[in-house]
């Protein structure tokens, strides 16, 4: 048994992908082929958002939007420090600070109800998370963020396909980042990444970030990076899409039926709320003796992995924030509990009923 399958998957759709792939070899456009805009259409129609700018990766995605933001030394950028160090470590980059808030105890996502306490003059966007497959509340996120005049960027690393009252991640804020990590539910072979956005001067901005600032050809009216995603893993992209929406439903039945296994265990299984879908990542439960739990059923053959075992507000790289332990109890408490298990679209029932009879 894998953690997370991608053989399954690509046995499916080798002949394609291999297809694929000898197509730009004919074609010979390595950087920004012509499967860049295809790519970029499809996934704009998908999520049903004006604009799409594919990218090197889900981390370049969040610093080109927060460069688009002009976010740099002085301003403020709320998230949370229960996610994968890619959200706050592009706020660091840009020499702004990252200001924490803590998790809801149920969905593991950022707590709107502890967001304005945070908001400073300082504060210039709130960068909430969808971990584990599932968005954050965006709707409370993002009244309080009108209220107080600020843009919201969407870290739907994890949460690529899921929705809220049938809206898409990605196209529930002023800027949606996703990543294309192979581990991912929608993932290449490779690093990858995309932006979304309704807003034509901020799309016209992120594409000239992506290629060192230049509008035209040897004209640099801004400073950029080199964020290109690569026509190869595009390519590859573009043949996974198509069987994007079926595995989004395969894995909630995947979930369904963890959740009825599971369902006499001393277990909680990560808390949906209503009106929202997952596209479950992962499917992460919390363990009261999570690190137990861990080691046996590993002895058992059961992979599984505990994310984000220290949150970001005790590592080394945000000491200088000044916070402590005890600042983010929901966060710790979370961050020693969970544990996810082996979740991808083709795992098999009876692949699951082992992992809940080693459970059990």
């Amino acid at each position: 048994m894998q953690f997370i399958d991608l053989s399954a998957q690509q046995k499916r759709i080798r002949g394609n992908i291999e297809a694929a792939i000898n197509k730009v070899l004919d074609h010979g456009q390595y950087i920004m082929g012509p499967e860049i805009k295809e790519l970029e259409e499809k996934l704009a129609a998908f999520v049903g958002v004006k604009h799409c700018i594919t990218c090197a990766s889900g981390t370049d995605a969040l610093l080109m939007a927060l460069m688009a933001l002009d976010i740099g030394p002085g301003d403020e950028v709320i998230t949370v420090p229960y996610t994968w160090i890619s959200t706050a470590e592009v706020i660091a980059l840009l020499h702004a600070k990252p200001v924490f808030v803590d998790i809801q105890p149920d969905t593991f996502n950022m707590d709107p109800g502890k967001i304005e306490a945070t908001i400073t003059p300082m504060t210039r966007a709130i960068m909430p998370v969808g971990i584990y497959g599932q968005c954050a509340d965006m709707s409370r996120i993002n009244a309080i963020a009108d209220r107080h005049g600020i843009p919201v960027i969407e870290d739907a690393a994890q949460c690529f396909g899921a929705t809220i009252n049938g809206k898409k991640a990605c196209n529930l804020s002023l800027i949606g980042c996703t990543s294309f990590f192979p581990s991912k539910p929608l993932g290449c072979y490779g690093d990858g990444g995309a932006i979304f956005t309704p807003d034509d001067a901020l799309a016209d901005k992120m594409r000239q970030i992506r290629v060192h600032g230049q509008k035209v050809k040897h004209q640099h009216p801004l400073v950029g990076i080199n964020g290109r995603l690569d026509t190869l893993q595009a390519a590859i992209l573009l043949e996974k899409f198509a069987l994007f929406p079926k595995e989004i439903t395969l894995r909630q039945e995947v979930a369904r039926r963890y959740d009825s296994l599971l369902s006499a265990c001393n277990l909680e299984p990560q808390a949906l709320p209503s009106g929202f879908t997952s596209v479950y990542a992962q499917y992460t439960i919390v363990a009261q003796d999570r690190d137990a739990l861990s080691k046996s059923l590993q002895e058992k053959g059961v992979p599984n992995v505990a994310y984000y075992t220290r949150p970001l507000h005790l590592q080394g790289a945000f000491a200088d924030l000044g916070y402590k332990e005890g600042d983010f109890p929901v966060s710790e408490q979370v961050a020693a509990q969970c544990l996810s298990l082996p979740m991808s679209p083709y795992l098999t029932q009876e692949d699951q009923e082992a992992v809940a009879a080693a459970i059990k």
